[in-house]
């Protein structure tokens, strides 16, 4: 094994020790949701952002807010509302008049301007609002009054949404669902987990988590994900994958006939990414056909959409995107 193998295994294998201090943190406070626990740091390890799905009462606030605590990034969280304006997440420039008279403006900085946004609801909020986290979501700067202004690095948004309530709602565009690295869709805990959450969440004192890592710590976690190799049997899983979800470049009749639309490259850089970050979580010093299984529901789901008679006959994406994986990582693991 040459040197930088061994620089690499020896830095994964120091990682390892503290993701799992992270992990362990995080759990004591988000109890029985390890999968979304683990989603959520392959994210941040990807230096992307997620969209975290599911009921009200689930734990989504407290897991971004625990995240925070835990990662040690300075977070700020915003509920989005209908009269929610772009000035309002952004910020703005206000006028200052000095003491002997003189007029000049100045910017105030807005809650987007921290290394964790938790936009809450996000799905609430007008696509004017919407479309003001794009460039601060892609290109990690935003421009006011013809001034660019940079972000703090890191930054991640952790976005939640409701697929209960749709009414008074705007749908995000597909540009925007793009943007998101992974969503994560958070269910309901079994009788168990409920219990002890119960018991957890209910008496006079309640687990607190302690700060693991550092911003430092966290980009350089990120470097590593981008250095670590991936075999060419993973990289044509993803690739195989990808495609055949795509009306348009697959022979799969039953795609064409029930997907309106498909997954773009981002979503293979999405694989690519969070694949490699899910092995680093697990010790592991390269992504494995497992890794994109796993993924491949959180980094397709919202880059497809079923046509409208594929819904009318109870067809799920749930359901295409399990067969498309099975037929991908088989095809793979045949060869």
């Amino acid at each position: 094994m040459s040197g930088t193998k061994k620089t690499l295994a020896k830095q994964i294998d120091e990682l390892g020790g503290l993701l799992e201090a992270a992990k362990v943190n995080i759990e004591k406070r988000v109890i029985g949701q390890p999968e979304v626990v683990e989603q959520s740091i392959i994210a941040l390890l990807s230096g992307g952002h997620a969209l975290l799905v599911g009921a009200p009462g689930l734990a989504k606030t407290r897991l971004v807010d625990t995240l925070g605590t835990v990662m040690g990034l300075h977070s700020n969280r915003v509920q989005f509302t209908p009269d929610l304006m772009p000035a309002d997440i952004l910020g703005s420039e206000v006028l200052d008049i000095s003491e002997d008279g003189k007029r000049s403006f100045r910017f105030l900085k807005g809650p987007i301007f921290c290394q964790l946004l938790m936009a809450d609801e996000i799905n609430r909020a007008s696509p004017r609002t919407q479309s003001a986290l794009l460039q601060a979501m892609q290109e990690h700067e935003v421009t006011i009054a013809g001034q660019t202004h940079k972000m703090a690095t890191p930054f991640h948004v952790l976005a939640t949404q409701n697929p209960i309530e749709q009414e008074g709602t705007y749908p995000l565009p597909e540009a925007q669902l793009d943007r998101f690295l992974l969503q994560i869709d958070v269910g309901f805990p079994d009788r168990a987990t409920e219990r002890e959450i119960l018991l957890a969440t209910t008496g006079s004192e309640e687990a607190v988590a302690k700060q693991v890592f550092t911003p430092a710590q966290l980009i350089a976690a990120q470097e590593l994900v981008r250095r670590m190799p991936v075999g060419e049997v993973v990289v044509e899983a993803i690739l195989d994958l990808v495609r055949s979800a795509r009306p348009t470049e697959t022979s799969d009749a039953h795609i064409q006939e029930t997907i309106g639309w498909g997954p773009g490259p981002r979503a293979a850089q999405a694989l690519m990414l969070a694949t490699r970050a899910r092995a680093l979580v697990q010790g592991r010093l390269a992504p494995s056909l497992d890794d994109v299984a796993a993924l491949a529901h959180p980094a397709l789901v919202h880059r497809m959409a079923l046509n409208f008679a594929a819904k009318a006959q109870g067809e799920t994406l749930d359901r295409i995107i399990a067969g498309l994986a099975d037929k991908a990582l088989g095809k793979e693991a045949a060869a």
